[in-house]
C-alpha cells in the first residue's frame, strides 16, 4: 500500500506541475487570442472587450487557479473561436483517436510477441539475421513517413483503400475500421519493432541464468522451458514498455490523424493552435499527459505485482 500510495503521490503533483507549466507556456508565447478570434479587422475598442470578456486581463495566478479550479470540476472552458464548451468538442472527437490508439496497441502485441519469442528461440541463424535487420530499419521510421508509404503502396498502387476517404464510426463501423487499420499499422510498427528486440534480448538474457540449466537437467524440453520459465521473467521489461507505449500510441494517433485526413483530436489540436485557442489546447495537452502518467502509473501497479521484490523504496 506504501508503494501504490507514493505512486499515487507522485502522479497527482506531476498533473499539478505540468498544468502549470502548460498554462504558462501559452501565456507567455507571442499571439493574441483576442486578435485570432475577432480577425485583423477588427477595432482596438472590440479586442479590448474581448480580452476582458475572456479575462485575459486579469493577473496570471489569478486566471491559473480558476482554470485549475474549473477544470477539477469538469469545466474545460469554452472554446475562443467556436463558443462552445471545449469538453463538446473534445467527446465527439476523442472516440476516434482512442480507438486508433487501442488499435494500434492490439496489432503491437499481437505481432511483437510470437516474433519476439521466435527470434529469440532461433537466436543467430539466418532467419533471426533478416529478421532483426529488417526490424532495425522499422523501429527508425517515425510514425508519419510510415504513413505516408503505406497510404502510397497501399492506397494509391494497391487501392486497398482511398487516401483521405475517413469514414466515420458512426455512419459505418466496419467501413471505419477498414481505414484506420492502415494508420493504426503505421502508428504500431516502430513499436512492434523495439518489443521484438526488447523480448529476444530479455529472453536470451534469461536463457542463460541457472535456473534455466537447471530445468533442463530435469528433463524438460526447449519449448517448456521457454515457455514456462524463461518468458515468464523476460516479459516483464517488455510489459513495462507496453505499458509506456500504449500512451505513446495516444500521441501517435493524433501525429498520424494529419497524414490520413482523419477527423480525431489531432485535428482540433492543431486547428486550435493555430488560433490561439488555448482553453481547447491547454484541454487536450493535460488529458494526454494525464494518460500518458496514469499510464506509467498502472504499469509500475502491475510491475510491483509481477515483481513483488519491488518496494517503496526502489
Amino acid at each position: 500500500m506504501k508503494y501504490i500510495g507514493k505512486k499515487l503521490a507522485t502522479m497527482l503533483i506531476t498533473l499539478l506541475g505540468i498544468s502549470f507549466l502548460v498554462y504558462l507556456a501559452f501565456d507567455i508565447i507571442p499571439g493574441d487570442a483576442a486578435l485570432a478570434a475577432l480577425g485583423t479587422d477588427a477595432t482596438p475598442e472590440s479586442l479590448e472587450a474581448l480580452r476582458e470578456q475572456l479575462g485575459l486581463n486579469r493577473p496570471f495566478l489569478q486566471r491559473y487557479f480558476e482554470w485549475l479550479f474549473n477544470f477539477i470540476r469538469g469545466d474545460f472552458g469554452t472554446s475562443y473561436k467556436y463558443h462552445i464548451p471545449v469538453a463538446d468538442m473534445i467527446v465527439s472527437k476523442l472516440p476516434i483517436t482512442v480507438i486508433m490508439a487501442m488499435l494500434s496497441f492490439f496489432i503491437m502485441v499481437v505481432i511483437s510477441l510470437p516474433i519476439g519469442i521466435y527470434t529469440a528461440k532461433h537466436s543467430g541463424k539466418w532467419a533471426d539475421h533478416l529478421i532483426m535487420t529488417v526490424n532495425q530499419v522499422m523501429m527508425s521510421v517515425p510514425h508519419f513517413f510510415m504513413g505516408i508509404m503505406i497510404t502510397y503502396f497501399f492506397g494509391l498502387v494497391l487501392r486497398l483503400f482511398t487516401p483521405g476517404g475517413f469514414v466515420s464510426y458512426e455512419t459505418d463501423f466496419r467501413g471505419f475500421l477498414a481505414y484506420i487499420i492502415f494508420p493504426c499499422i503505421a502508428i504500431a510498427i516502430p513499436k512492434i519493432a523495439m518489443s521484438v528486440k526488447l523480448l529476444r534480448s530479455s529472453c536470451i538474457e534469461e536463457a542463460k541464468k541457472d535456473y534455466v540449466r537447471t530445468a533442463y537437467s530435469k528433463g524438460n524440453n526447449t519449448n517448456k522451458v521457454l515457455y514456462r520459465h524463461v518468458l515468464r521473467n523476460a516479459i516483464i521489461p517488455v510489459v513495462t514498455l507496453w505499458g509506456m507505449t500504449l500512451a505513446d500510441m495516444l500521441v501517435g494517433s493524433i501525429v498520424i490523424e494529419q497524414v490520413f485526413n482523419i477527423p480525431g483530436i489531432g485535428r482540433i489540436l492543431l486547428t486550435s493552435i493555430s488560433y490561439r485557442d488555448y482553453p481547447v489546447v491547454e484541454t487536450i495537452i493535460i488529458l494526454i499527459a494525464f494518460v500518458v502518467i496514469v499510464s506509467n502509473f498502472c504499469v509500475d501497479i502491475i510491475y510491483q505485482l509481477i515483481d513483488p521484490r519491488i518496494s517503496v523504496q526502489d
